[in-house]
C-alpha cells in the first residue's frame, strides 16, 4: 500500500537533497511487488509514472453512522461562535505538511470563527498565528462527529494527503469542503456542487471559496447535502468488497506467473 508521500515531506522538512534518494526507495520497494493499491487517483499516476505499473486505486472507507449530520448540535455552536457566525472548521494534526497557518488567509472574512480541531508539533505555533481560533486539541469518541457535523465549512489545507480521511468524514457530516487542488482532494471534491478545489498555495482563492460559502447559506446547505449524498459509496463494506477484487486479481497474476517460470521444458520427439 502506498500511503504516504514521503518524498515529498523531505521538501516541506528542508531535506530535499534526499528526496530523490526517497523516491528511488519507494520504487525499489513497489515495482517488486504483485500489486501496489494507492488511495486516490493522484497517488496511483504518481507510482505509474515512477514506473511502477502494476498498480491499482483502493480508497480508504467512511463511516456514515457514525459521521452523519444529525449530529449536528446547536448548544455546541453556541460556545464555539457568536450569534450569526459562520464556523470554518479544519480536522487534523498539527504538522508542518498539513500547512494549517494557511488558514490565516481568512483572517479579513467578515462573521467567521475559526474552529482548529487536533493536536501535534506545531500547535502553540499556530495559536500564535491564528489568534482569532479556537483550539480544541485531539477529540475522539461521540465527540469528534459531533464537532464536524456542527461546522457550516470544512476547510482542508494539506497538499501532500494522498487521500485526505477528514474530507470524507466531513461530507459524511453533511458539511462542503474546500481543499487543495492536489492529491486526494481531488477525488472526493466536485467543484461546485460537493465544495471547491483551489490552485496549491493560491491562498486568496482559498479565501474566495470560502466566503462564498460563508456569505451564502442556501448554497452551504444544498453541497452539505450533495456532499453527504457523495459518501454512499464509499462505506467501508463498499471498498473492502473493492480490496477482495484487487486481492483475487493479485493471487491469480502470482499463480499464472508461476505456473510461466516453472513449466516444464516439452521434450522432443526422436523420430527413427
Amino acid at each position: 500500500m502506498y500511503q504516504t508521500e514521503v518524498p515529498t515531506y523531505a521538501r516541506r522538512y528542508h531535506a530535499k537533497q534526499i528526496e530523490s534518494l526517497l523516491w528511488r526507495r519507494i520504487e525499489h520497494i513497489h515495482k517488486r511487488a504483485t500489486l501496489s493499491l494507492a488511495p486516490s487517483s493522484y497517488a496511483c499516476a504518481q507510482l505509474i509514472e515512477r514506473g511502477v505499473h502494476r498498480v491499482a486505486v483502493w480508497p480508504h472507507g467512511v463511516d456514515r453512522d457514525r459521521f452523519d449530520p444529525v449530529y449536528r448540535d446547536e448548544a455546541l455552536r453556541a460556545t464555539l461562535a457568536g450569534p450569526g457566525e459562520v464556523i470554518v472548521g479544519y480536522v487534523g494534526r498539527l504538522a508542518r505538511e498539513k500547512q494549517v497557518e494557511d488558514l490565516a488567509a481568512l483572517a479579513y472574512l467578515p462573521n467567521i470563527r475559526v474552529v482548529v480541531v487536533g493536536d501535534g508539533p506545531r500547535r502553540e505555533k499556530l495559536a500564535q498565528s491564528l489568534p482569532g481560533a479556537i483550539f480544541t486539541g485531539h477529540l475522539q469518541g461521540p465527540d469528534l462527529p459531533r464537532m464536524m457535523a456542527s461546522f457550516d465549512v470544512f476547510v482542508h489545507t494539506g497538499q501532500m494527503d494522498t487521500f485526505a480521511q477528514t474530507i470524507v468524514e466531513a461530507q459524511a457530516s453533511g458539511v462542503p469542503v474546500v481543499a487543495p487542488a492536489r492529491g486526494g482532494p481531488l477525488d472526493l471534491v466536485e467543484p461546485g456542487r460537493t465544495g471547491f478545489l483551489y490552485p496549491p498555495d493560491s491562498l486568496p482563492e482559498l479565501a474566495r471559496h470560502v466566503r462564498t460559502l460563508t456569505e451564502d447559506a442556501g448554497l452551504r446547505l444544498v453541497m452539505g447535502v450533495a456532499a453527504r449524498e457523495s459518501t454512499a459509496n464509499r462505506t467501508w463494506e463498499v471498498v473492502n468488497a473493492e480490496i477482495l477484487r484487487h486481492y483475487t486479481n493479485a493471487v491469480t497474476f502470482n499463480l499464472r506467473d508461476r505456473a510461466q517460470r516453472f513449466r516444464p521444458p516439452r521434450r522432443r520427439l526422436l523420430t527413427r
